[in-house]
């Protein structure tokens, strides 16, 4: 393992920057330097050995989701500086690429991350965008066909009529329309900011979406307190339960395809349909038959305490049924408990006790210990810039695929990881044993370079044998959900 005796100082500025830059993306901003050699102007897969920028030597790219680049230079006083540049989109041969790179470069980067899959075009197949915009239109003739007939449904219970007080029936109709317009902006918002979190976690999200559903019901139960605001409770609990919706049917049918080991997922799917209208049909009996009670109907707090005690009933059971799953594949919940047993006790444990022990409800983030994935570099450099702080830790992470540091100015441990280009789900499990062996062992080191030494030496020497038992007790490690962030990668170009 290679050996440096440089203390490597991590300045809290730096930690400050990585926090606040978190969740965004890099401004588009025009070219500041260009060079003939680099790859994001030629578009080539493969970066030159080195490339230059005014006459000054680039180390290195840290290239952004939106094609912004940031390119470290280093200058004649060996100093580290960075210049942004501005990447279009190249044309490919195929038609359908074509008319993607075409869209894509015409649509604002904002617009393209809420309505595309991440990793658009090739996350998906080649027919995926024109499917979806003539899926478009469709869909629109579809509600406005719901409208009418909304419209005549209302007129039919009495609320207008073709041949009396037609703008009655209309105006309710509109009234009525817009409230689940309302609840489906609930929709659209999951949809488009967190579509790509239900492969990771169905069981979780699932979850979490009748905790929204049962708040947004809280609303509905609330209306005939306040009949005149009908209008903003029930849209305020259809957004709720719009929201709960946006949750759960993709949570579910990552769930389906996990039940469906034999390719028969449309099977799966429409058995559950069968499951679905049965209990259907036995809840509404039940609730026809509470209903029917003497005095429930006219007493409000006794209705209210009945769909409380139902209610608390309902999650509780879904929290059951959520815990019985068994998922064989590695998610990052999954992927800490594994990862720790390992660095504990040199054992992983089998899918099954592994989900067992797995807790829905708790957010990752919250997770011990923390680990911030998709730090900028410049995070871990802070206002040092020198060549020899960026030089020992590219050379220190030259046979992995991302950099990982320590935050020395927290009191709880907590670790920043970038990931380079072609990192992979390995790379990212890889870069999360290196954190527990570092929050288990590392305490001992006083060196924060010598930690990080250490404990890739013992990465490298463990971590065979942590896939090997993985296959010995039926994990599928062709299944490792646990995602490279491709909001930020970093892209080498050459020694220093």
């Amino acid at each position: 393992m290679v050996a440096w005796s440089p203390q490597l100082q991590l300045p809290t500025c730096g930690f400050e920057y990585s926090r606040r830059i978190w969740g965004r993306r890099a401004p588009r901003l025009p070219i500041v330097c260009s060079s003939s050699q680099s790859n994001l102007q030629n578009g080539g897969d493969k970066p030159p050995h080195r490339a230059r920028c005014e006459g000054e030597n680039v180390i290195l790219v840290e290239r952004y989701g939106n094609g912004t680049a940031k390119r470290f230079i280093v200058d004649d006083d060996f100093q580290v500086r960075t210049f942004l540049e501005e990447n279009k989109p190249t044309c490919n041969k195929s038609q359908e690429t074509q008319f993607s790179n075409t869209f894509l470069y015409s649509v604002p980067d904002v617009i393209k991350d809420f309505i595309l899959p991440a990793g658009f075009p090739g996350s998906v197949s080649d027919d995926y965008l024109q499917y979806m915009l003539l899926q478009f239109p469709t869909n629109v003739t579809a509600w406005i066909c719901h409208t009418l007939v909304t419209s005549s449904l209302l007129k039919a219970v009495g609320i207008g009529s073709f041949s009396g007080s037609a703008a009655a029936a209309s105006a309710a109709a509109i009234r009525w329309v817009a409230k689940d317009g309302i609840g489906a902006v609930g929709c659209l918002f999951i949809g488009g900011r967190f579509g790509n979190i239900f492969d990771d976690d169905p069981k979780q999200w699932r979850l979490y979406a009748d905790f929204i559903g049962s708040a947004g019901s809280i609303f509905d139960l609330t209306t005939p307190l306040y009949p005149a605001y009908f209008l903003p409770l029930a849209s305020v609990g259809n957004l709720a339960k719009a929201i709960a919706r946006g949750l759960k049917d993709p949570s579910f049918r990552v769930i389906q395809n996990h039940f469906a080991i034999s390719g028969n997922l449309g099977e799966v799917a429409a058995k559950e349909e069968v499951w679905e209208v049965v209990a259907q049909l036995l809840g509404l009996a039940l609730g026809i038959l509470i209903l029917d009670t003497p005095g429930l109907v006219r007493s409000y707090p006794v209705l209210a305490i009945t769909w409380l005690g139902v209610r608390l009933l309902h999650l509780w059971l879904r929290y059951q049924s959520l815990s019985v799953l068994q998922f064989d594949t590695i998610n990052l919940k999954r992927a800490r408990i594994l990862v720790k047993s390992h660095v504990l006790h040199s054992t992983v444990p089998g899918y099954v006790d592994c989900n067992r022990e797995e807790n829905i409800l708790l957010w990752q983030r919250f997770m011990k210990p923390r680990i911030v994935f998709g730090v900028p570099l410049e995070g871990f450099m802070g206002g040092e810039r020198s060549v020899s702080m960026l030089k020992s830790l590219l050379k220190l992470y030259e046979k992995e695929k991302y950099i990982l540091v320590v935050n020395q100015q927290e009191i709880e441990f907590e670790v920043f990881v970038s990931f380079k280009v072609g990192a992979t789900s390995v790379s990212v499990l890889r870069s999360v044993w290196q954190t527990y062996w570092l929050h288990e062992h590392g305490k001992g080191i006083d060196n924060a370079f010598d930690q990080l030494a250490t404990s890739l030496s013992e990465l490298e020497n463990s971590f065979g044998d942590f896939i090997q038992q993985l296959h010995q007790t039926g994990w599928d490690t062709n299944e490792i959900n646990l995602k490279v962030p491709k909001e930020i990668t970093i892209d080498e170009l050459g020694p220093v």
